[in-house]
């Protein structure tokens, strides 16, 4: 007897000096898994989730820059910590449209985004890759047609965002990008880039909802000296994100599904949702694709987190193509782009979806 408690004694001073605790009893399943619930059906009232981000960014994810081919400027990547936010605006928002609401509680996995939107000189490391043929249709092994013309409209294009772009464009650069860097690029989905923008705000902007503040944090109609501007003037925001609001519209992967918020983007809460581009008699649909963020041209309503904003056939109106080109916007010197780079590499299946809708 005396000899067994002896044993138990040295094993428990063993257990100890390897820093190993007792198991706890009884212990059940944290807080940090418990699923938040969803309101009631026809309450009418939805509980904002906590907008904060769920957990800091991951060790391993910190900023970088990502070198281009050639010496190119490289793209300033910034860290962003998945969580959950309330996507979409209230009925009591200043400026709100139809389409952002019902409001839906989104889950978003953490991923890295372009400080500013990608540059010309950026845009240009593909643009001009004589590695790659030209083609006047994309096909993720090629690079666009020349303009018929300058697509900066003489406005500037030395660290200015590159504009003019039709989002299968935008999409062959990520296609381009992560083949040349080894990392898998693309555009970012409607969710991560409200919530990006927002970077924890329930507001209509990301600083506030007034909008007189809007000049310390973007270039809009009422300051833009009728240009766009080169990127990062402006205050950033939570995430250190520079022009989420203004300068340029950007594009996100998503078609424009009017109701996307409701019923047809399926029940909530929504983990990374994404809305695919359809394709129509097997051909990928041309319109409408999502831009988000308000431009240079923009009044503030076009600038708040939760704007949604699609395109339309009357941004190729001047182009004297026939067919018209599948490169270029010539009548939206208001539209660019930023790239994201998830965490979480994505099944080749996942990824072909996003590279070729």
């Amino acid at each position: 007897m005396h000899v067994r408690t002896s044993l138990l004694v040295l094993l428990a001073l063993v257990s100890c000096s390897r820093g190993e605790a007792p198991a706890a009893q009884g212990a059940g399943a944290g807080a940090a898994g418990t699923k938040p619930s969803a309101p009631a059906a026809g309450s009418g009232a939805v509980t904002p989730p906590t907008q904060q981000p769920a957990q800091p960014p991951a060790p391993a994810m910190e900023p970088y820059d990502q070198e281009l081919p050639g010496g190119r400027a490289a793209i300033a990547m910034v860290p962003v910590p998945g969580g959950r936010f309330l996507m979409g605006s209230p009925a009591s928002e200043a400026g709100r449209a139809e389409n952002e609401g019902p409001q839906v509680e989104v889950a978003v996995a953490p991923f890295w985004m372009g400080r500013v939107e990608i540059t010309w000189e950026q845009y240009d490391a593909w643009n001009t890759d004589e590695e790659l043929p030209q083609s006047k249709k994309p096909d993720g092994m090629s690079r666009p047609t020349p303009p018929y013309t300058d697509m900066t409209f003489g406005m500037g294009r030395e660290g200015y965002p590159a504009i003019c772009m039709t989002q299968e464009a935008a999409r062959e650069y990520c296609v381009w990008l992560s083949r040349k860097t080894g990392r898998f690029h693309r555009l970012p989905t409607e969710a991560e880039w409200e919530y990006a923008c927002r970077a924890g705000a329930q507001t209509a902007y990301a600083f506030g909802d007034d909008p007189a503040a809007l000049g310390d944090h973007a270039i809009y109609a009422a300051n833009n000296g009728n240009t766009y501007q080169k990127g990062g003037q402006k205050k950033p925001n939570a995430f250190g994100l520079f022009d989420m609001h203004g300068n340029v519209a950007e594009w996100c992967v998503d078609e424009l599904v009017a109701d996307w918020y409701g019923a047809a983007g399926g029940p909530a809460p929504r983990s990374n949702p994404v809305a695919h581009p359809r394709r129509t008699d097997g051909k990928p649909l041309r319109y409408p694709h999502v831009v988000r963020g308000g431009s240079w041209q923009d009044e503030p309503a076009l600038l708040r987190s939760a704007a949604r904003r699609g395109s339309e056939p009357a941004w190729k109106q001047r182009d004297p193509q026939i067919p018209k080109s599948w490169w270029y916007f010539t009548d939206a010197p208001f539209v660019g782009f930023r790239v994201v780079r998830p965490l979480q590499e994505p099944s080749a299946e996942e990824r072909a979806r996003f590279e070729n809708p």
